[in-house]
């Protein structure tokens, strides 16, 4: 009887350590190569469902939504484009404010976001970036006839100016670098946020990328504010920007993939294409050649 408990026993531990060793062995078998844990990669599993969730800000050209609901922008385009080639058809856009896109991206309300984002040392700390998608350097709005006579972020800083600058953006980091105190900058939610403080006089000027300001001034028909043309760009890192779609870190195939597909639309002519058609100019805003994300993210050409 002795003998027969002390069989049980050994029995139970052999099968407690085998049930112990199979659970590492399918633990380990799940992994992917690249990192991503479970039975499907994120990009396995948007090609089943054939749709990705795209998060993106509301800022023309880069990525917004028209009056009908419909999406529309550089941004919005290249990665439709982009994800076709991949095999991946329906794009559902959701709307956020700039700041909150990157923590979207990784709490999981977005597979991609895509807002003409600019890749910086920084934010490829929280978010993989895919390869540049565009170039763009920056741009300054002014009540009309330029009171203050601000043609620069020098100028704003030396006149103690105030400028109203869209939460989460990367002018703000630029005004502070050209010698802009905190106090003089006044954070808004999005462009037309800023755009109203201007012209309500609660601020002296607002900033953003050269082709957002300039064509939110153009849509929104507003005599009493002005672009300045003559505008200095400012002799600092991360002056020309390089927007590019963000992925989540756990995702290196999606976003390999993707980069893969809009290599292909770079070399055939069609991001370029898609730049013109709203409204950037690809002489000066197509993707570069030279310069690889890896290279930004490092800070060597950033």
């Amino acid at each position: 009887m002795k003998g027969l408990k002390l069989l049980s026993i050994f029995t139970l531990v052999l099968l407690f350590l085998v049930a112990c060793g199979s659970g590492g062995s399918e633990e380990t078998s799940g992994k992917e190569e690249n990192g991503e844990s479970g039975d499907q990669s994120k990009l396995a599993e948007l090609k089943e469902a054939g749709k990705v969730t795209i998060g993106f800000a509301n800022e023309k050209p880069y990525g917004y939504q028209d009056d009908s609901g419909e999406l529309k922008g550089a941004g919005v385009d290249i990665a439709e484009a982009v994800f076709a080639d991949m095999g991946i058809d329906t794009v559902n856009g959701k709307i956020s404010e700039f700041g909150e896109l990157v923590a979207g991206l990784n709490a999981g309300k977005f597979d991609v976001i895509t807002a003409g984002m600019a890749i910086k040392p920084d934010r490829c700390e929280n978010a993989d970036f895919g390869q540049p998608e565009m170039v763009y350097g920056e741009g300054l709005i002014v009540p009309k006839g330029n009171p203050k006579d601000l043609h620069s972020y020098t100028d704003i800083a030396e006149t103690g100016a105030s400028v109203s600058i869209m939460s989460g953006a990367t002018e703000i980091g630029y005004v502070q670098k050209m010698g802009v105190k905190e106090s003089q900058i006044k954070k808004a939610s999005d462009i037309a946020a800023t755009f109203a403080a201007v012209e309500s006089g609660r601020a002296d000027a607002t900033t953003g990328t050269e082709m957002t300001v300039k064509m939110a001034l153009k849509s929104a028909g507003n005599d009493n504010l002005e672009f300045v043309n003559d505008f200095k760009q400012p002799d600092i890192k991360g002056v020309p920007s390089y927007g590019a779609a963000a992925f989540h870190p756990d995702n290196d195939k999606l976003r390999k993939a993707y980069n893969e597909s809009l290599q292909k639309l770079i070399d055939d002519g069609t991001v370029a294409e898609m730049l013109e058609k709203n409204g950037f100019d690809p002489k000066y805003n197509a993707p570069p050649e030279d310069i690889k994300t890896e290279e930004i993210c490092s800070g060597e050409k950033w």
